[in-house]
């Protein structure tokens, strides 16, 4: 998972589709650039639908396997799992760095601590970079910042991610988890007893204690558990598994694989630790039993909510129309007579082309009888381009009383890539002489 989420993450950027880059938040422009959709602020409806996926599949996750998403691909636990990575490499593993620690300090632990450092730093300024690069094109971001020309925004939110990385995953690691990130307060609300944890059998373990690897347990009266407390030493929270489920867990699974370890060098079964759930280790259920009890009411509504909305979100994108239109009656502009005994008013359409063609749309009006537009020339608009156009629409003086009348605007590309209908109203006034 942290190759796999890394590999996303730093090369997402540098894609390119067409003559732009494939994923692009552009907050200036007001553009988000989804390698073939260009989406603009009136589609807020998927962003909404995006977030109620991704909080569905969490619970949905979280119902059947626990915390996944904590354990193995949220950015705190990966990018601490690189760290921890850079740092047994310069420094060595716990022992070691207990060991150079304890002594006096040498011009080689300095060196191995200061390049553990530096590291980190490196690591931590691409992370800003590329983080950036999703609301700047990376290509110019990287320009900029060879030729120190980035604008200092830019810079600010490079060096705030940058150091971001560095102090959560360099240092304050764990406590994140357990006191900063809100998930584990209310993960308790999407357990039951056939969640998915990492478990410690009870029942085999205790009573604990310490024995040689020649020992006989049963002789000694003693539980599998050699209580050499490993699991504890490479927790990431720092809890101990054999006092049960506790909120600070984050389900990586640490303390079953060093467990397993332990159990193979004493010759006894693996799985004193293991991923399981509280039905499975206190009635000793089979694999298949437990397996059974995943199609439980609670996550088969979670599973068909979430396929009936990801379906509806696909089939609103499958069936969208690539540009929006915008009306806005000019108010600075009253009803108005003008020659020929026609009444008019004036109104603004915002013309938004999602596509990555220049479009040429050709505008109509409907509503009253005998309405007209003074032009009947298509609009062009730019690739990806938003443009406001003055619009005059014009009725006979007598074709209703006064008041406020409904009418349509229709645009339809040229092109063939759809029609948009939009409402707006017909101001007429009080005396028309």
């Amino acid at each position: 998972m942290v190759f796999l989420t890394q590999w996303v993450f730093y090369g997402l950027p540098w894609l390119q589709w067409g003559q732009r880059q494939a994923v692009l938040f552009d907050v200036e422009a007001r553009r988000f650039y989804i390698f073939g959709l260009v989406l603009y602020p009136q589609d807020f409806i998927y962003l909404s639908g995006l977030l109620v996926i991704a909080a569905l599949s969490l619970f949905l996750f979280t119902a059947v396997a626990g915390r996944l998403w904590c354990g193995f691909a949220c950015p705190q636990t990966v990018y601490t799992e690189i760290f921890l990575w850079i740092e047994r490499q310069l420094e060595g593993d716990r022992s070691a760095r207990l060991r150079r620690d304890a002594a006096p300090m040498t011009g080689n632990t300095l060196a191995r601590k200061a390049g553990k450092h530096l590291a980190w730093l490196l690591l931590s300024f691409w992370t800003g970079f590329t983080f950036v690069g999703y609301f700047t094109p990376i290509l110019e971001l990287g320009a900029e910042f060879g030729a120190a020309q980035l604008s200092s925004w830019e810079l600010f939110w490079v060096f705030f991610y940058s150091f971001a990385t560095y102090g959560n995953a360099g240092f304050l690691r764990e406590q994140v988890c357990k006191h900063m990130c809100p998930y584990a307060r209310f993960q308790s609300a999407m357990f039951d007893h056939d969640t998915l944890i990492v478990t410690y059998d009870e029942q085999r373990g205790e009573p604990r204690g310490a024995r040689s690897r020649k020992a006989i347990a049963a002789q000694l009266r003693l539980g599998s558990c050699v209580d050499c407390s490993l699991c504890v030493q490479v927790c990431p929270t720092g809890i101990d598994i054999r006092k049960g489920l506790q909120y600070e867990c984050i389900g990586c699974g640490a303390c079953a694989d060093v467990c397993d370890t332990v159990m193979d060098k004493m010759g006894y079964a693996r799985g004193l630790v293991r991923f399981s759930t509280q039905n499975a280790v206190v009635n000793r259920w089979s694999r298949a039993q437990s397996v059974r009890r995943v199609l439980r009411p609670r996550v088969l509504i979670y599973t068909a909510t979430l396929v009936g909305v990801a379906a509806a979100l696909a089939t609103s994108l499958t069936l969208r129309v690539p540009f929006k239109v915008d009306v806005v009656r000019d108010r600075s502009a009253v009803v108005r007579e003008v020659d020929g005994g026609w009444l008019e008013n004036v109104y603004r359409l915002q013309l938004m082309n999602a596509t990555e063609a220049s479009q040429q749309f050709k505008l109509e009006v409907h509503g009253l009888t005998g309405i007209r537009l003074t032009s009947s020339e298509p609009v062009s608009v730019g690739a990806t381009q938003s443009r406001w156009v003055a619009v005059r629409v014009q009725v006979p003086v007598d074709a209703k009383k006064s008041g406020s009348y409904p009418i349509q605007f229709e645009i339809e590309s040229l092109s063939g890539v759809g029609h948009v209908t939009e409402k707006s109203v017909f101001l007429l006034p009080h005396s028309t002489r």
